[in-house]
């Protein structure tokens, strides 16, 4: 997922290497974002069935799930995804630079992209993204060549047929909370948990088709025409939008929130609708008013600091995943049901904290992720050097 398109050999000119940095910062705090999510469904089997677990009911319980819903549900995967986009066009430039076809790459790339996200559905945690990243990048490569205006009015429609979509189940009442926890097989061996993700897979695949997916394709057209307009590459020249969005996002997107969460999150179909419309705002003014932070003295270093997970974003998925299992299932220390939802809130950010930490080691070593390794040498289907100090093979 690293957004890099030069040689590891090469030291990039400041603004490129300043544009990177941009890139990697963000896409860290969308994979904090995506874990703080994420691991409430390791946790607890009832989540997935849109309902709180009932031996967690206190006030500090329900506080740490309304800061979860307001400021980080169905919003931080909405940053990714603008990121899958705006990258996308970072590997376009790049084939264009270098005289080469740039779909057999990208094709290889998302069929990679796919096994290793049903590998991660079926044995760590079934409400994988990367799968649909992949289903999704094939339409993305048909409608490459839009122009950025029609991307974002493109973005716009299938935003508003969602959030129409779950109004229309709201007043018919088509939406309702399932009902007992049916996840105890959390708690079980590790033949149980895979079963258990099998068995879930048909529920999270309408999920992902009915909502998730289209939002998400949304946000890669919204990344496609930001890269068009080279808004990370150059932040300068588009300081005013930069500073109108976080006015408009944050009030905006943040009523949406509290109006969500105050409903039951995605157990209401209405506060689904008015998050669907509203998330995209309250994403993009955490990006925007991020970007700004970042070219600050103190922003500069926090950015610095952070990016190194969001250069290693695909490995650091996988393995937030591989650590709520061992966590919180019975393949390990078999914690499901039994730690309260502020704790989990801790247990994230100490998570992602390691991560920054073992990101930053691993990237002064080597140039790519291990999952990223991987991913780039099906892509370019050649090996890439793996070590910093190392020749690079071919």
């Amino acid at each position: 997922m690293s957004t890099a398109p030069s040689a590891p050999s090469t030291t990039p000119p400041p603004a490129e290497a300043r544009r990177i940095l941009d890139v990697d910062a963000l896409r860290s705090f969308a994979l904090f974002g995506i874990l703080v999510v994420n691991i409430g469904y390791f946790a607890s089997g009832y989540p997935f069935h849109q309902v709180h677990d009932p031996a967690f009911s206190s006030a500090v319980d329900g506080a740490a799930r309304w800061t979860t819903a307001v400021f980080f549900e169905m919003k931080l995967y909405l940053l990714f995804s603008f990121l899958f986009g705006y990258s996308f066009t970072l590997q376009v430039d790049s084939a264009r630079r270098h005289g080469s076809d740039f779909r057999p790459r990208f094709l290889r790339r998302l069929a990679a992209l796919l096994v290793i996200g049903l590998l991660h559905a079926v044995l760590l945690f079934q409400g994988d993204i990367l799968s649909t990243y992949a289903l999704l990048g094939l339409l993305l490569l048909a409608v490459h060549r839009i122009r950025p205006r029609t991307a974002l009015v493109a973005a716009g429609v299938i935003t508003a047929l969602v959030a129409v979509q779950f109004l229309a189940m709201a007043v018919t009442g088509a939406a309702e909370a399932a009902g007992a926890r049916t996840a105890d097989a959390l708690a079980g061996g590790p033949l149980d948990l895979v079963a258990e993700h099998v068995r879930s897979l048909p529920h999270m695949a309408i999920a992902l088709v009915g909502m998730q997916g289209p939002v998400a394709f949304a946000a890669f057209l919204a990344g496609l025409a930001a890269g068009r307009h080279r808004v990370l590459a150059d932040p300068g020249a588009h300081q005013r939008a930069l500073r109108l969005l976080p006015w408009v996002g944050f009030p905006v997107g943040l009523a949406g929130s509290v109006f969500f969460a105050g409903v039951g999150g995605t157990a209401s179909a209405a506060g689904v609708a008015v998050a669907v419309l509203t998330a995209p705002l309250l994403a993009g003014a955490y990006a925007a008013a991020l970007l700004r932070f970042f070219r600050t003295g103190a922003g500069g270093r926090v950015a610095a600091a952070v990016a190194p997970a969001g250069r290693t974003a695909l490995t650091n998925y996988l393995l937030q995943s591989l650590v709520c299992v061992l966590l919180f299932t019975g393949v390990g220390l078999g914690l499901v049901g039994s730690v309260p939802p502020a704790a989990t809130l801790l247990i994230a950010a100490g998570i992602y904290l390691l991560q920054v930490g073992a990101s930053a080691w691993w990237t002064a070593r080597h140039p790519y992720g291990p999952v990223e390794w991987v991913l780039r040498a099906v892509t370019n289907a050649e090996v890439p050097r793996w070590s910093r100090s190392g020749a690079h093979r071919r």
